[in-house]
């Protein structure tokens, strides 16, 4: 047994749960205390810079300079008593991952004398390096400038000694190299649309908000174990291990007991969450052994997705307090299930409307299955294009593997909403589709409030469910940042409103009956979309074979799904919505292709290494106890009744030095085979080639691998089991 793994066994008899103690008995006392929310700046700013604040994220009205150093003072005066002493424009990078530049207050004034000083010209704007992030070829090395410009909708935060100030990111020439920047851009568009629809049934709404609601799913193993396994330190992955013979197959897991130090991480991430105004509400064991899961209330999406990168951190940092590692990886354990993160998204109205919630009157319902169905068309049109928002290196091991949605994207309605639907398709002015004398339209659908508020089932095969007042996005993985399905997502939804709403007009231009008109195209649209509702079993071949006759994306590369951002169709949807530029579409597949590129390489370096330098050794070690074994058995009993005593140790000397030779000649065409894509120019082709020329390799070492691990003796083995790994003690 290595010496890592010798003492992290050692190490797991004496963990006991981290005391944890709440800041109060009343979470109004500490909840939001980090945040300069809105009433942190009704206190400390000047009644015109607080009005100006609300201006710029209710109307986008600009902040002027003078009034940003009011605002900057009063946000360092709130900080101070927090007892921060530097500041940072906290922004989302192309790595799914948050960046932060750490710059203190400290500056000197006209007499050189030492003072502390927070401008608004720092609160709006900086200058980080732009070239040294993902950029997709949009900077070059000697071309290094790049902005962060504060993004007054999210709130700024405190965390530790530092005030966190979200921004987006931008290049020197105007590119956004970030993920917040085309999030709020898809916000604003499907605001405009949605709201403009909405116009066709309430002129009272001025705005409508798109909400989100994540559930983040996350592995815990202990910290020790962790450190004695490379691959889990640099892929965040186990690439080899045996599956445990108990892990997931009683259900005995999920919904349990939470085991007394897990319980001791979950109370303390809750309290440093609550004082940054996160809201989680949730938090229980998930299916797989040491796989838990937490969830806040909704919240709008900016926020919500910067509440999530900033939770995503806070488990890491907050783990290690408790001797724990936190796996975000979608599929860190070969046998069991993986984690994602499923994205409740919905639509709501400055009235006070939801949406995606059946109404009270058949003109509520109206507008309800408007929206449905709108949304049912926007996933038709861009299934391929969806898939590809969510799909990544390691998001490709979780999806259609029988425990999470499969990769071809599809609507799941439920019965009763479906039947619905067909009822309109099918109707005619005969089955009581009429207009009264007002000229209303009556649907003969008032009965959908009873019907379809939380009784629909549920269908974990699903992509994309329908779940009584919003659609759960489950495809997304556990460690993505959210803002790429959301960016896709209400991109397509806001195109398709906007053509809906010109449809109809120019029907009600031609003298037809708003509501006759809007009930015309919906009935067309039910009939179009059809193909994208599916309620079956999507992990089934039949599926699968069925989605390719209904002309549903079916791809499984990954570096061939990214393909899907740049179609003819694609560029025109988000270049018309604003939401990005064609320049901006080609680059981020160039981020894609080489992240994806570097995650499997990385992953055969790791791999190579382990085999060659770990496990053959230790095979070969053991082997030649063996074989010393047998010798000495015939220097006892003599040769042939050796042979016979030995006949099963002689098998297993056999399949040792077989799974060796295999991984030898595995591990050496892998790395070859790496060599050539390597000298691949174009990212797209490199990424095609490590996809289907380097990648194929990893089951294969793993499959022999983990052939050695049953036959090496338990106590030679230098890497922490399945069993070991996945029980928290």
């Amino acid at each position: 047994m290595s010496k890592m793994r010798f003492f992290a066994l050692q190490e797991l008899a004496n963990r006991k749960p981290v005391e944890v103690t709440l800041p109060s008995d009343k979470l109004n006392d500490y909840y939001g205390i980090h945040v300069f929310d809105q009433q942190k700046m009704q206190e400390f700013l000047p009644k015109e810079a607080y009005k100006a604040v609300q201006d710029a994220i209710e109307k986008g009205k600009p902040i002027s300079i003078d009034t940003a150093d009011l605002i900057a003072n009063g946000m360092k005066s709130w900080a101070k008593q927090l007892n921060v002493t530097h500041y940072t424009h906290w922004f989302q990078p192309l790595t799914d991952g948050t960046a932060e530049k750490h710059d203190g207050f400290i500056d000197f004034d006209e007499d050189g004398d030492v003072i502390e000083r927070f401008s608004g010209k720092l609160l709006i704007q900086q200058e980080p390096d732009a070239s040294s992030f993902p950029n997709g070829g949009i900077r070059n090395t000697f071309e290094a400038r790049g902005y962060t410009a504060w993004d007054v909708s999210s709130p700024a935060f405190v965390v530790d000694d530092t005030l966190c100030i979200p921004t987006i990111f931008i290049s020197y020439t105007g590119e956004a190299l970030d993920y917040k920047t085309p999030l709020l851009k898809a916000l604003a568009a499907v605001d405009k649309a949605a709201t403009a629809v909405c116009q066709l049934f309430d002129e009272r709404v001025k705005r409508v908000h798109a909400n989100l609601g994540w559930e983040q799913e996350y592995f815990l193993v202990d910290r020790a174990l962790y450190d004695a396994r490379p691959d889990l330190c640099l892929t965040g992955r186990t690439l080899m291990g045996h599956s445990s013979a108990k892990d997931q197959q009683l259900d005995d897991h999920y919904f349990g007991s939470i085991p007394a130090r897990v319980t001791a991480f979950m109370k303390e991430l809750e309290i440093e969450c609550y004082k940054l105004g996160i809201p989680l509400k949730t938090r229980h064991n998930e299916v797989a052994p040491n796989q838990f899961e937490l969830a806040p209330i909704f919240e709008n999406v900016n926020l919500a997705n910067d509440h999530n990168q900033i939770v995503m951190d806070l488990m890491k940092r907050i783990a290690e307090k408790h001797k724990f590692a936190v796996l975000l990886h979608e599929k860190p354990f070969s046998s069991v299930n993986g984690s994602g993160k499923h994205n409740n998204w919905s639509l709501g109205t400055d009235t006070g409307v939801g949406l995606l919630t059946p109404g009270k009157t058949p003109a509520e319902n109206l507008q309800f299955v408007t929206f449905m169905v709108n949304i049912l068309m926007a996933v038709y049109k861009n299934n391929a294009l969806l898939k590809a928002s969510v799909m990544t290196a390691q998001n490709a091991h979780r999806l259609g593997a029988n425990e999470a949605p499969p990769a071809i994207i599809s609507a799941f309605l439920g019965t009763q909403l479906s039947q619905l639907l067909d009822k309109i398709e099918n109707s005619n002015s005969e089955d009581g589709i009429t207009l009264d004398d007002k000229k209303k339209m009556q649907l003969g659908i008032g009965s959908i409030p009873e019907v379809f508020v939380d009784n629909t089932d549920r269908n974990r095969t699903s992509p994309f469910a329908f779940t009584g007042n919003r659609f759960e996005f489950r495809a997304v993985g556990s460690s993505a940042n959210c803002a790429s399905a959301m960016i896709a997502l209400n991109t397509v939804v806001a195109a398709q409103l906007k053509e809906f709403k010109a449809e109809v007009d120019k029907k009600i231009n031609s003298g037809i009956a708003k509501e006759k008109a809007i009930f015309e195209v919906i009935k067309e649209y039910i009939k179009i979309s059809k193909p994208i509702r599916f309620d079956g079993n999507g992990y089934s071949d039949e599926w699968k074979a069925e989605a390719a006759k209904r002309g549903l994306d079916c791809e499984t590369s990954v570096p061939k799904i990214y393909d899907a951002y740049t179609t003819p169709e694609s560029v025109k949807l988000f270049t018309s919505t604003g939401v990005f530029s064609e320049k901006e579409l080609a680059a981020r597949n160039e981020v894609k292709w080489d992240t994806y590129t570097k995650k499997i390489q990385i992953e055969a370096r790791v791999l190579g290494d382990m085999i060659i330098s770990s496990v053959i050794p230790v095979a070969t070690k053991y082997q030649s106890i063996l074989l010393d074994s047998v010798t000495k058995m015939e220097n006892v009993f003599g040769r042939d009744k050796a042979l016979k005593l030995s006949e099963k140790t002689l098998q297993t000397i056999e399949q040792i030095s077989e799974h060796i030779s295999i991984l030898e000649t595995s591990v050496e065409a892998m790395v070859n085979a790496r060599k050539v894509a390597n000298k691949i120019e174009s990212e797209k082709d490199k990424a095609i080639a490590y996809h289907d020329t380097v990648l194929p390799y990893f089951d294969t070492i793993r499959y022999h691998a983990d052939k050695l691990e049953l036959l090496v003796d338990d106590e030679m083995w230098p890497l922490p089991k399945y069993r070991e790994l996945l029980f928290i003690r």
